[in-house]
C-alpha cells in the first residue's frame, strides 16, 4: 500500500511544475514584449524621456545694450552682481526655505513678496527666480558655502541695470522693469517669448521702452547635464546669447545738467535742438527721479512718495505737459499775418494799451499802451494790443491752418514713446468738443498765445528750430546711432521739409526776434553776450483776471502765478542752438527764463559755465518801454485795432487744467495778457 502513494506522487507535482513553468514563459514574453515595445519600437520616444530627464536646455540671457550720450558717456549700462535665485520647479514651500535662508542672509518681507509675484508672472518653469538681488560678496560668500544643503537655491551674477547719472535726463532714458503679466502678453502677441526666456527685465519708460527691440538682445542656450534633484552636473553645448546693440543719443550731457542745475527750486520744461539736424541737444523736465529705483521693482514708500509729490516729478514735462505759449506765440503769430497779407510789414496801428472788441475791452500788458506800432515792432516790445486785432482779422481758423504745419498741437514723431499732442483750437475743433460754435470774442486770446492754445514745449522747440532754419522742418530725434549704424531718418533730417511762407517774412521776423535780445524784453538777460542771438520772451497767465481787476503776484498763491517763458536761437548768422522752455509759476519771461536761456547759450557756445546758478533779473529793470523805434512814421499810416463787430458777451471762468494747462470754459470772452512787461 505505502508503495502505490509514492508512485502516484510525481503526477500533481509534474503538473504545479508545468503551470509554474508555463507561468513564466508567458511572463517572459510579455516583459520581452514590453522590451521590445520600449527598446525597439518606441526607442526614440522614451530615449529623448530619458535624456530630458538627465539633461536641461538652460536659456541665456543676453546682456542689455549702454545708452551714451553724443560724448560717449554712459547714460544706461548693465554691471553683473550675485544674486540668490530659486529654482520654482523644485521648491514646495517658499516660506520655510526663506525662513532657513534668513539665518544666512536677510531676507524681508518685501523680498517674499515681489518674489511671490514675479513667480506669479513668470511663464519659465524650468529657470530661477531671484528671492534677493544684489547681494554682497560677503552674503554671496557664505550662500555658496552651505548651498549644498538646499534644492533649488542658486548664487548668481547677474546683469543689473545701472543709471550711473541718476536723476540726469532720467525723463528720456526711462527705465527698466520686471517682465509683468502683460508684458508676457505683449510678447506672446508679438512673437518674441522665445526671445525672452532667462530674462527678467523689459523697458518700461523712455528710450529703454521705445528702443527695446535694438537694447535686449538674443536669448542663447545652454545644454547642462543634471543630477535627479535637478542640480547642474557638466556642461554639454553651449550657444551663447548676442548682446543687445549701444544706442548713442544726441543729447548734449554737460548741457543737459547744466539746464537741469539752472532749474533746481523750479518745476519746468526744457528742449534744446540743433536747428540744421533736429537733433535733440538737451530735454529737460523738472523735477525728475532716479530710474534705478525703478529696476527691481520699487518700493513702496518711494513709490507713495514719487505719486503724491504735488510737483509731479514723474509727468514728461516736455512730452506730456502743456502749456499756452504766451507771447513767444507771436513771432509765428506775426508769420501768419504776413502770409495771410492780414497785414504789411510796415503797416502801423495806434496801441492805446487795449483792444476793444464791442464793449469788451483786452487790455496790453502795458497799460499805457506802446504807441505806433509795427509788425516789426511789435514783436520787440510785445504789443499784445497788435495781435489782438490781428488774429481777430485773421480768424481762428486761417491762424489753425498756419500753425499747423509748424507743428503746433501735432505730434512731432519723436523717438519717445507716449508723446501728446497738445491742443491748436478751430471752430470745427470747438463745435466737435463743445457742440458750440467759435465766437469771434475767443480769437483775440489765441493771438497772444492764450486761450485754448496748449502746446508741449517741445513743440515750441521744435517750431522755434525750424524758424531758425529758414523755414526748413526736421523731425526731432535723440538717437543718432544703433550699434554702428545710423537710423533712417533721410527723410526728416537730412534734407528737411519746408514750410509754405515767403523767405523776406521769415527774415524780417528773424531780424526782429535779434532786437528782441538786442534792446527789446530779453535785453537785460543778453546785455554784453560774445555772440548775437535771437528769442522771445513770454508770460503765460494760469488762471484768468475780470475785466476790473489787476494782476497782483503778490497776492497770488504760488501755484498759480504766472508762467515764464522763453524761446529763441544762438548765433543768428548761423544757428547751432534753438530751445524752448518754461518755468513753471515763475513769473516773468525775462525775469526768470530767459537768463537760465542765456547762461546755456554761452556754455554751449562758449564754454562758459556760469559762477552763479541762481542770479534773478531785477524785475526793475524790465520795466522800461524800449525807445520808440517809429517816431518818424507817419500818423496816418495805420487804423486803430477796432472791432467790426461786437464781441460775444460773458465772463472769463478759467482754470488751472492738468500738466500746466489753463482750461478756459464755455463760450468766455478771455480777458488774458501776455504781461510780458510788468504792469
Amino acid at each position: 500500500m505505502p508503495r502505490r502513494r509514492d508512485a502516484a506522487a510525481p503526477a500533481p507535482f509534474n503538473r504545479r511544475l508545468l503551470i509554474a513553468m508555463g507561468v513564466s514563459v508567458v511572463g517572459f514574453g510579455l516583459l520581452g514584449a514590453q522590451a521590445w515595445h520600449l527598446q525597439v519600437k518606441n526607442f526614440d520616444k522614451y530615449h529623448a524621456l530619458a535624456e530630458n530627464n538627465r539633461i536641461t536646455l538652460l536659456p541665456l540671457p543676453p546682456q542689455r545694450g549702454r545708452i551714451l550720450d553724443r560724448n560717449g558717456i554712459v547714460l544706461a549700462e548693465d554691471v553683473y552682481l550675485p544674486a540668490l535665485e530659486i529654482a520654482t520647479s523644485q521648491v514646495r514651500n517658499i516660506d520655510r526655505l526663506a525662513a532657513q535662508l534668513s539665518h544666512i542672509v536677510p531676507i524681508t518681507p518685501q523680498d517674499i513678496r515681489r518674489f511671490r509675484k514675479l513667480a506669479a508672472a513668470s511663464k519659465n518653469t524650468d529657470g530661477t527666480i531671484p528671492l534677493k538681488t544684489r547681494l554682497t560678496d560677503e552674503e554671496a560668500a557664505r550662500l555658496a558655502a552651505v548651498r549644498f544643503r538646499f534644492d533649488g537655491v542658486e548664487v548668481k551674477a547677474r546683469p543689473h541695470r545701472h543709471y550711473p547719472l541718476g536723476t540726469s535726463a532720467a525723463h528720456v532714458i526711462g527705465h527698466i522693469g520686471r517682465i509683468s503679466a502683460t508684458d508676457n502678453d505683449w510678447l506672446a502677441r508679438t512673437g518674441n517669448v522665445s526671445n525672452y526666456a532667462g530674462s527678467t527685465h523689459i523697458g518700461k519708460l523712455g528710450l529703454e521702452q521705445s528702443y527695446e527691440s535694438a537694447l535686449h538682445g538674443t536669448v542663447g542656450i545652454e545644454e547642462v547635464e543634471v543630477t535627479a534633484s535637478g542640480r547642474p552636473v557638466r556642461s554639454l553645448s553651449r550657444r551663447p546669447a548676442t548682446a543687445g546693440q549701444d544706442i548713442q543719443l544726441s543729447l548734449d550731457i554737460p548741457l543737459q545738467q547744466l539746464a537741469e542745475q539752472l532749474f533746481v527750486g523750479w518745476r519746468g520744461a526744457l528742449v534744446a535742438i540743433e536747428p540744421r539736424t533736429g537733433e535733440i541737444l538737451a530735454f529737460v523736465s523738472m523735477p525728475s527721479f532716479d530710474p534705478n529705483l525703478f529696476v527691481d521693482g520699487i518700493g513702496q514708500q518711494n513709490w507713495q512718495r514719487l505719486n503724491t509729490d504735488p510737483a509731479r516729478p514723474l509727468l514728461n514735462r516736455p512730452l506730456r505737459g502743456t502749456y499756452p505759449p504766451g507771447s513767444t506765440y507771436k513771432p509765428f503769430m506775426a508769420l501768419a499775418v504776413l502770409q495771410n497779407g492780414v497785414r504789411k510789414p510796415d503797416d502801423v496801428i495806434q496801441d492805446p494799451g487795449y483792444f476793444m472788441l464791442g464793449k469788451h475791452r483786452f487790455r496790453d500788458s502795458k497799460p499805457q499802451g506802446h504807441g505806433k506800432v509795427d509788425l516789426f515792432r511789435s514783436i520787440v516790445v510785445s504789443s499784445d494790443t497788435y495781435y489782438y486785432g490781428a488774429s481777430y482779422d485773421l480768424g481762428v481758423d486761417r491762424i489753425h491752418d498756419f500753425m499747423k504745419p509748424w507743428g503746433f498741437g501735432q505730434l512731432t514723431g519723436i523717438d519717445l514713446p507716449d508723446e501728446q499732442p497738445g491742443l491748436l483750437p478751430s471752430s470745427a475743433w470747438k463745435q466737435q468738443r463743445f457742440k458750440q460754435p467759435w465766437y469771434p470774442g475767443e480769437t483775440p486770446s489765441i493771438g497772444i498765445g492764450q486761450g485754448y492754445n496748449a502746446f508741449t514745449i517741445l513743440q515750441l522747440a521744435h517750431a522755434t528750430a525750424t524758424l531758425a532754419n529758414d523755414a526748413i522742418a526736421q523731425r526731432p530725434h535723440l538717437v543718432t546711432h544703433i550699434g554702428t549704424v545710423s537710423p533712417d531718418t533721410s527723410s526728416d533730417t537730412r534734407s528737411g521739409r519746408p514750410l509754405p511762407v515767403a523767405r523776406q517774412y521769415v527774415q524780417l521776423v528773424q531780424r526782429a526776434m535779434a532786437d528782441v535780445n538786442r534792446k527789446g524784453t530779453a535785453r537785460i538777460a543778453f546785455q554784453g553776450a560774445e555772440y548775437e542771438s535771437a528769442g522771445k520772451t513770454g508770460t503765460a497767465q494760469v488762471i484768468g483776471i475780470r475785466q476790473n481787476e489787476k494782476y497782483d503776484e503778490k497776492k497770488v498763491a504760488q501755484h498759480f502765478r504766472d508762467h515764464s517763458l522763453y524761446m529763441g536761437y544762438a548765433p543768428v548768422e548761423n544757428p547751432r542752438i534753438a530751445l524752448a522752455m518754461v518755468v513753471e509759476n515763475g513769473g516773468f519771461g525775462a525775469r526768470t527764463a530767459a537768463p537760465i536761456a542765456r547762461k546755456l547759450f554761452d556754455f554751449y557756445l562758449l564754454g562758459k559755465r556760469p559762477t552763479e546758478l541762481d542770479t534773478p533779473v531785477n524785475p526793475a529793470d524790465i520795466e522800461p518801454d524800449v525807445p520808440d523805434e517809429s517816431t518818424d512814421a507817419d500818423d496816418t499810416a495805420g487804423q486803430p485795432a477796432a472791432a467790426a463787430s461786437p464781441a460775444s458777451t460773458g465772463k472769463t471762468a478759467t482754470t488751472p487744467g492738468p500738466m500746466g494747462r489753463t482750461a478756459p470754459s464755455g463760450r468766455a470772452v478771455s480777458t488774458r495778457r501776455s504781461r510780458e512787461t510788468q504792469p
